[in-house]
C-alpha cells in the first residue's frame, strides 16, 4: 500500500509552487448561505447554473482515505490497533486532510466537499479548529456539504444507555457543521436484534438526534451502509417513522449489500430499488464506484439507469464522487466518476 510522495503528488497534480499549500496549517471548509430543514434547497439555482447537468458534483473525502492513510491502513487489524492509541496515528499518508477542500478544488475541479470524521476525530470539540476552517474556505469559494460520521456508536443500538450516549457522541460533529455551514452531518442506524427491534431502536436514537441538530438548522441523514440500512425498505420505513424535515437519506449506489461486503456480498439487495425508495428522502446522493470498462462506465452500476432515477424525483442537489476501487489510482478513479457523472447527467438532462 506505500506509495512514493514524488508518485502521489504527480498523480495528483501537484506542482512545486503549490507545495506550500499542502504544508498549510487550516482546512478550507464553506459556507451554505441556506440550511432551512438541512435540504440544501437553496442551493437549486447554484446546482443549476452555469451547467447542463441537473444536479452539482460534490467530493467525498473517503475518495482518498488511502491517501491520507498511507501505511495506517495497511490492515484494518493494523489500523485499529493504532486508533486505539490515539486516531491520528493512522494519519500516515502523503496527503494532510488539513487540506483536503484545497485539493478538492485545486486537483480535480470540484468545489464541494463531504468531509469524514475519522480524518479530524481530534478536532471534533476544537472550536478554534472549525473557525480557522471556516474562514479559509469562505477565502477560496469552497463549499461544505456535510460530515460523514462513524465511530460514534450505533444510533440503532438496541441497548437504550448505549444508544443515547451514541446519541450524544454526534453533537460535537453537529457543532462542527454548524460552523462549517454543511447541511447535514451522515450517520449510521446500525443496530444488533430482529430488524423490528432495531428499527424501533433506530427511530428513537434518530429523533433524539433530530431534536439537537433541528436547532442548529442541522439535518441527520442515514447511508444504506450495510446490514438493515442497505434494506431501502426497511431505511425508507425508519426515516418515515421519525418524521422530521431534518432527517432523511443518503443514497448511495453501491452499498446495499446486506450480508458481507464488496467482493464478498452474500446478499444483495436491488441497488435501483433502493436508490427509488430512498430518493423521496435524499438531501444528497453519493454516486460509488470500484471499476470501470473500457468506455468509462462502471462495472457494478449502470449510471445511466441511475441518474434518470435521480431526476424523476426532481432532485437538484449534490451528487458526490465517491471512488472506493483499486485498480485505477484515487486521482484517476475521481476524474474518471467525475467524468461518468457528467456523461450520464447529460444524456438525462
Amino acid at each position: 500500500m506505500k506509495t512514493s510522495r514524488r508518485k502521489t503528488l504527480k498523480t495528483l497534480g501537484v506542482s512545486g509552487a503549490a507545495l506550500s499549500l499542502l504544508g498549510a496549517n487550516f482546512i478550507t471548509a464553506c459556507s451554505s448561505s441556506d440550511k432551512k430543514s438541512g435540504d440544501a434547497s437553496g442551493e437549486k439555482k447554484e446546482a443549476l447554473a452555469g451547467t447542463d447537468l441537473f444536479f452539482s458534483i460534490s467530493l467525498a473525502q473517503w475518495s482518498l482515505h488511502r491517501s491520507f492513510f498511507g501505511d495506517g491502513l495497511m490492515s484494518w487489524d493494523h489500523f485499529g490497533k493504532l486508533w486505539a492509541e490515539h486516531p491520528d496515528k493512522v494519519l500516515q499518508g502523503e496527503l494532510d486532510p488539513v487540506n483536503f477542500p484545497t485539493i478538492s478544488k485545486r486537483d480535480f475541479g470540484v468545489e464541494a466537499v463531504e468531509y469524514v470524521n475519522v480524518f479530524y476525530f481530534s478536532k471534533k470539540n476544537d472550536k478554534e479548529y472549525w473557525e480557522a476552517m471556516r474562514k479559509q474556505c469562505d477565502e477560496q469559494g469552497v463549499k461544505s456539504l456535510l460530515i460523514m460520521c462513524d465511530r460514534e456508536g450505533n444510533l440503532g443500538d438496541t441497548d437504550e444507555a448505549a444508544r443515547i450516549q451514541a446519541v450524544e457522541n454526534h453533537y460535537g460533529w453537529v457543532d462542527a457543521a454548524e460552523i462549517l455551514g454543511c447541511h447535514s452531518i451522515r450517520v449510521n442506524a446500525a443496530g444488533n436484534g430482529t430488524a423490528e427491534e432495531v428499527k424501533a431502536a433506530a427511530i428513537d436514537g434518530l429523533g433524539r438526534l433530530t431534536e439537537y441538530t433541528s436547532k442548529k438548522g442541522i439535518s441527520v441523514i442515514v447511508e444504506n451502509h450495510g446490514g438493515y440500512s442497505s434494506n431501502g425498505e426497511w431505511l425508507s420505513s425508519v426515516i418515515e417513522g421519525v418524521g422530521s424535515d431534518y432527517c432523511g437519506t443518503l443514497p448511495d449506489f453501491g452499498n446495499f449489500c446486506i450480508d458481507g461486503h464488496h467482493g464478498d456480498c452474500r446478499e444483495e439487495y436491488d441497488r435501483y430499488k433502493g436508490v427509488k425508495e430512498l430518493m423521496p428522502y435524499a438531501k444528497g446522493v453519493s454516486a460509488k464506484t470500484h471499476e470501470f470498462d473500457a468506455e468509462g462506465n462502471e462495472v457494478h452500476t449502470d449510471f445511466y439507469k441511475m441518474m434518470q432515477i435521480i431526476k424523476d424525483t426532481g432532485f437538484t442537489g449534490y451528487i458526490d464522487i465517491e471512488y472506493e476501487g483499486s485498480e485505477l489510482s484515487e486521482a484517476e478513479g475521481i476524474m474518471a466518476t467525475k467524468e461518468l457523472l457528467k456523461k450520464a447527467g447529460k444524456a438525462v438532462s
